[in-house]
């Protein structure tokens, strides 16, 4: 299905049972709503599924502008209005997750289930190749290459990102909103692997003190996938949560 929102075609699917509730399920950086359908399928018999491909991925196009992460909130939230959700537990993986808490600060959410979700930029050692790309820009002639050898090498998500979709890449890791996590008042479930690269696992314990309701699951030797790579127990685990 698609649905048109802040002149954007979005495309989604909807399914299930309305019994328990509305779950919406939003998928990390560069993904689709296959990676999220997994999770959609095994509550469908109990809960009606909402899964978009977010702006810019997927089956959706992508946004007029560079979006921010506070632009995809307002999509989510004209979504779920024209969708007549009032009462939506929120599920999402690493960007989709930090769109989650960022609404979860700003909107009504029975429940929020996270994974590998970053909230603040993440300090890393620059890795060779990103130290090459700042001497780059001290040289006066090959600073007017930055552009070139950023898509060279830059990170796997920014070389296979359109260049709009960059922007929003760049304003994504750029927000930091911890200030914004500290108000949100809905029960949170945190789950990430041990071996998360992308998002350290040290995170997920911030997150924890961060939210006044919130619990924290881990995946010893699971990377940023760890949901899906122990899709069983992510099921078991969300099942307890969502009941309790």
């Amino acid at each position: 299905m698609k649905i048109d929102i802040k002149n954007v075609k979005i495309n989604y699917i909807d399914y299930g049972n309305l019994k328990d509730g509305t779950i919406l399920l939003l998928h990390g950086w560069g993904q689709n709503i296959e990676m999220m359908k997994s999770l959609g399928d095994s509550y469908a018999n109990r809960y009606r599924i909402l899964i978009m491909d977010l702006p810019g991925f997927g089956d959706s196009t992508e946004p007029k502008y560079a979006w921010t992460v506070h632009d995809y909130v307002d999509m989510v939230h004209i979504f779920l209005q024209k969708l007549k959700v009032e009462n939506v537990i929120i599920m999402g993986h690493s960007y989709g997750g930090k769109i989650g808490l960022l609404y979860a600060s700003q909107y009504n959410v029975t429940k929020l289930i996270v994974f590998g979700s970053p909230f603040k930029k993440e300090v890393k050692e620059l890795s060779l190749k990103t130290k090459i790309l700042k001497k780059l820009k001290k040289v006066p002639v090959l600073n007017k290459l930055e552009g070139v050898a950023k898509k060279h090498i830059g990170s796997t998500d920014y070389r296979n990102a359109s260049p709009l979709m960059r922007e929003v890449l760049v304003n994504t890791v750029n927000l930091d909103i911890t200030d914004e996590v500290r108000k949100i008042k809905c029960p949170t479930l945190i789950i990430w692997g041990t071996l998360d690269k992308a998002v350290s696992v040290e995170s997920a314990y911030e997150l924890e003190k961060l939210i006044p309701d919130a619990g924290v699951v881990i995946y010893d030797g699971c990377t940023h996938y760890a949901y899906l790579e122990r899709l069983q127990q992510t099921v078991n685990v969300v099942r307890i949560f969502l009941e309790s």
